[in-house]
């Protein structure tokens, strides 16, 4: 589905990381963890991108993406988008997807590769599904964390949610987990993951390496789920 659209809202997520909503047309349908294309103008110019929906489908009045800002001429064009700026939409597409068709998910994020897996997390809240879900989330310091207040919220109010956090730069304030995700950390947080279907979402390279450590934990390649973030321009 192509249509035009318009800027709704900003919303700060950390100190380089931004959420852009634009109003969710009836018609449009979307699984959670898909993706869309969106073009902007700039300077008689158009800018086209692809990002992952950050919104749930169960949250009707939106969608949104989220971006981590940089010095690309995309990011400064986001920088300065005012409410009501146009915008072109193109989706949805990607199979990158989860809607409850397993018991127990196991989900590994780096980064800003942590969008899709909200909309999963918000999506089987919402829906009261049964579904146990780990989430195990690595970034470089406690400031890089998107969405912490949020997923903390929703475990109070999805009982099989389970959010685990790990940074790499310690500080003296940070009472969890440090160092990058291993198989050591998988297995304590996952006491029960040879039983979990695996959803891995972040950097090439990150991704490469996960996937190497949960396939010496025995996973099979197909109880894993990938999804490579390419660019952050």
């Amino acid at each position: 589905m192509k249509f035009e659209t318009h800027l709704k809202e900003v919303i700060v997520r950390t100190h380089n990381i931004r959420s852009f909503r634009f109003p969710k047309p009836p018609s449009l349908n979307y699984l959670p963890g898909q993706f869309f294309f969106i073009t902007l103008k700039n300077n008689g110019q158009e800018l086209r991108k692809h990002f992952s929906f950050s919104s749930s489908p169960s949250e009707q009045n939106y969608i949104e993406f989220t971006k981590k800002l940089s010095d690309s001429d995309f990011s400064r064009k986001l920088r300065n988008l005012n409410k009501n700026d146009w915008a072109r939409i193109d989706g949805p597409y990607g199979k990158f997807t989860f809607i409850g068709e397993h018991k127990k998910i196991a989900l590994l994020a780096g980064g800003i590769g942590i969008t899709p897996f909200r909309s999963m997390i918000k999506y089987c809240t919402d829906k009261k599904l049964n579904t146990e879900i780990t989430l195990i989330y690595g970034n470089r310091s406690e400031k890089d964390i998107v969405f912490k207040k949020e997923f903390e919220e929703l475990k109070t109010q999805n009982k099989n949610f389970k959010p685990i956090f790990i940074i790499n730069e310690k500080n003296d304030n940070w009472k969890g987990l440090t160092g990058f995700i291993n198989g050591d950390i998988i297995k304590k947080e996952v006491s029960d993951y040879k039983q979990r279907v695996f959803y891995v979402c972040g950097p090439p390279k990150m991704v490469e390496s996960l996937i190497g450590i949960i396939n010496k934990l025995g996973i099979s390649r197909n109880n894993i789920r990938i999804e490579y973030f390419t660019g952050y321009t």
